[in-house]
């Protein structure tokens, strides 16, 4: 799997959207990662931190897309407020604890994440939320 990943900042959709094609580049905040399917795990992280089921996420339309395809085109997808609100909230050891549990549901699906990581990128996207809600702004994936 090759995949590159980068969380990112903006003021509302029509913004973000302007970036499916190149990336957020340096005009926006941003946070890259990659080898690992975001969408996927969007909704297992907001599982994992609000409850709820993975079926009835994927049922009530998250991760909401706002520009692209998701047929091996670049994608820019919206972090659900109810994400938002749950990543801005954490403490950083129950932000801890749903990495760890996260790298454990990937291995279960045979993915490897090692929960260091799975700790940076979970630490690292709690940090980027709550920038973007001192700013009054959104934050996006986008998938290429």
């Amino acid at each position: 799997m090759s995949i590159i990943v980068k969380f990112f900042v903006a003021p509302d959709d029509t913004s973000a959207g302007m970036a499916v094609q190149t990336g957020p580049g340096r005009a926006f905040e941003s946070l890259s990662f990659g080898n690992f399917d975001p969408e996927e795990a969007v909704v297992e992280w907001e599982c994992l931190l609000t409850g709820g089921s993975f079926e009835e996420l994927i049922a009530a339309g998250e991760p909401r897309i706002v520009a692209g395809q998701d047929d091996d085109g670049c994608v820019v997808f919206a972090i659900s407020p109810r994400l938002f609100t749950a990543l801005a909230d954490a403490e950083h050891s129950r932000l801890s604890d749903v990495a760890v549990s996260w790298s454990r549901l990937r291995a279960e699906d045979g993915e490897v994440i090692d929960a260091e990581i799975a700790d940076a990128i979970v630490g690292g996207l709690a940090a980027l939320v709550s920038n973007a809600r001192r700013q009054n702004q959104s934050v996006y994936c986008w998938v290429a």
